[in-house]
């Protein structure tokens, strides 16, 4: 499964608005409970912010991948914020962070879910990869990077 694959111009946002780690989660929730796969949207909160209070998922290089598990899902959902102002996210490397890429997957398809947490971990080590992202002007032109990027990097 390709990000591509899960990952559309309605569920990506520029410019996103927030000063704490908990409102930018909040609304990369609320775009992806836009999706029709998105059966109980407080279940996908509950499941983002428990793994939260487990570690937290600003991983460094100003990326933070919050993620959970639910039976609340009938598939995999995800969306994608570039956020306004660099955001002080409680990452592991303490420093703010500006991209965050919330995934949602079905409590039942672990290995799909894992995949793409691995796939969109290794694409946003990539600090020209991350360049781009934060420079990029709308939706349509993140969604077109991470095509670009997945095609040359991993087998499609």
């Amino acid at each position: 499964m390709r990000i591509s694959d899960i990952l559309t111009e309605e569920y990506v946002v520029t410019g996103l608005e927030g000063d704490s780690k908990d409102t930018i989660i909040d609304a990369l929730i609320d775009l992806a409970a836009r999706s029709p796969k998105v059966q109980d949207k407080e279940k996908v909160r509950t499941a983002i912010f428990d793994r939260e209070k487990i570690m937290s998922t600003g991983v460094g290089n100003g990326f933070a991948i919050p993620h959970g598990k639910t039976d609340a899902v009938s598939d995999i959902v995800a969306s994608f914020g570039v956020t306004a102002e660099p955001i002080d996210y409680e990452s592991l490397d303490e420093k703010p962070v500006r991209l965050v890429f919330l995934l949602v997957g079905k409590d039942n398809l672990v290995g799909p879910h894992i995949k793409l947490l691995s796939r969109i971990s290794r694409l946003m080590n990539k600090e020209e990869f991350r360049k781009r992202l934060l420079e990029a002007a709308s939706p349509k032109d993140i969604i077109e990077l991470f095509r670009q990027e997945e095609a040359s990097y991993f087998e499609v």
